[in-house]
C-alpha cells in the first residue's frame, strides 16, 4: 500500500479557515493510507514542519495542497521556481522580497506526479481541474520547491507535488467577496481521485495542458 503523507496550511490573510487544511484533514479522516498533517503559513517554519512529517510518516507519495483565492479549478502544479516575493506578510509577519527558497538551489523543479493523469481523474470525480503552471511566489511555492530539494537530496525514492484549490464557500459568505467557491468535500474528492492516481502512475499521460500566454 502506498503510504500518502499530505499537508494543509493554517488559515492566513485574514481568514478563519484554509480549504487546503480543511479538505486535506477530511480526506485523512477517510483513509488509513494518508497522513494529513497542517503546516504553518509561515516562511520560517513551513519547510521545517514539512520535514519533520516525512521523517515520522515514512510516505511514498507527498502532496502538498494550498489555497488559491480566485481560481475556479483545483490546479495540480507544474514547476516550483526558486523564489520567494511575498506580496503580504506570513503569519509570522515576515515578508521577503526577491529571495531564493533554498541558496544556490537548482531555478526550478518539476513536479514528480503525473499532473495531466490526476486532473483527468479529478474531472472524472465530477471536480473541476486543469494543470497550473505556475505556483505564484509566496508560502505555497516555497513548500513546493522546498519539497521537491527535500525528495532530491534527503528523501531519495519518494514523489511528490503540489496542488492549489480553490476559496471554500463559507469563506465567500463570511467576506461578501465575489468568488469561485469549491465545497470542501468536493476538495477532498478531487484530493483522494489525485492521490490514487499519483500512487498507481509514475509516467504521465501524453495530452495538451499547454496555455496560450
Amino acid at each position: 500500500m502506498t503510504r500518502v503523507l499530505m499537508t494543509g496550511f493554517a488559515p492566513f490573510g485574514g481568514e478563519t479557515v484554509n480549504p487546503s487544511w480543511q479538505a486535506v484533514s477530511a480526506l485523512g479522516a477517510r483513509r488509513d493510507d494518508v497522513a494529513a498533517v497542517e503546516l504553518p503559513c509561515e516562511f520560517a517554519a513551513s519547510l521545517p514542519a514539512l520535514r519533520r512529517a516525512i521523517a515520522e510518516h515514512r510516505p511514498s507519495l507527498v502532496v502538498c495542497v494550498g489555497q488559491a483565492g480566485g481560481r475556479a479549478e483545483v490546479t495540480p502544479e507544474r514547476v516550483a521556481i526558486n523564489l520567494v516575493d511575498a506580496r503580504i506578510p506570513d503569519n509570522a509577519g515576515a515578508q521577503p522580497i526577491d529571495v531564493p527558497v533554498v541558496e544556490d538551489g537548482p531555478a526550478a523543479y518539476f513536479t514528480s506526479l503525473p499532473v495531466k493523469a490526476c486532473v483527468e481523474a479529478i474531472r472524472a470525480a465530477g471536480v473541476p481541474a486543469s494543470v497550473s503552471h505556475t505556483a505564484g511566489t509566496y508560502v505555497c511555492n516555497q513548500v513546493f520547491y522546498g519539497l521537491m530539494h527535500l525528495l532530491a537530496t534527503d528523501f531519495p525514492g519518494v514523489r511528490g507535488g503540489f496542488v492549489h484549490v480553490p476559496f471554500s464557500p463559507e469563506q465567500v459568505a463570511a467576506s461578501g467577496r465575489a468568488a469561485p467557491s469549491l465545497g470542501v468535500d468536493r476538495i477532498a474528492d478531487a484530493l483522494e481521485a489525485l492521490a490514487d492516481t499519483a500512487s498507481k502512475l509514475t509516467e504521465d499521460i501524453v495530452v495538451s495542458a499547454g496555455v496560450e500566454h
